[in-house]
């Protein structure tokens, strides 16, 4: 009787090992399925959403390239997400009637854009010195982008600077009071 339940938890195991992995599977969307549905989506609020998802594909597939070594597909595919990320900001920007969702899908944009630019920075530090620059590059424009998510959502501060950067230069009246005299 006890050699009867040893064998029985490895199989039980092993079932529900393949159970969980199909459900999980079955949980994400490949990127066929999510091309199509932005391709037919009207509402921009949901097709904005449909984008960033393709752009965490898209994220998921650059790590993949350069993993393996792969840097020129690499890179093509990192110009391919901030395309894609481009595409979902000015679809939120331009969907301004839908103030609630709107402000839903660009806080879910900000979030995306935000793990992106970390994600890129982290696999930067693995990547050779030479094979960097079109992943700094991306990051700086999703970074970038972020900077304009963030304005849109608080309009009343000012613009965010990114890192290196000049801060925004105020214009002085041509004559002040003490240069007058």
């Amino acid at each position: 009787m006890g050699r009867e339940r040893c064998t029985v938890f490895p199989i039980g195991f092993a079932i529900l090992g393949i159970l969980f992995a199909s459900w999980f599977a079955m949980g994400r969307e490949t990127e066929d399925q999510l091309l199509q549905r932005t391709q037919g989506e009207q509402n921009p609020i949901k097709k904005a959403r449909d984008e960033i998802k393709l752009g965490n594909l898209k994220l998921e597939q650059i790590q993949d390239a350069y993993s393996q070594g792969h840097t020129e597909s690499g890179a093509k595919l990192l110009a391919t997400l901030v395309e894609i990320m481009k595409t979902s900001w000015k679809l939120l920007h331009d969907a301004g009637g839908m103030a609630s969702k709107q402000e839903q899908g660009l806080r879910e944009l900000e979030i995306s854009l935000r793990e992106d630019v970390r994600v890129l920075q982290d696999l930067g530090r693995t990547v050779s010195y030479f094979d960097r620059a079109p992943m700094e590059k991306a990051a700086q424009d999703l970074e970038q982008i972020r900077s304009e998510v963030i304005h849109a959502q608080f309009p009343g501060r000012p613009p965010r600077t990114l890192k290196g950067s000049p801060p925004p230069q105020t214009t002085a009246s041509p004559e002040s009071p003490g240069e007058a005299r």
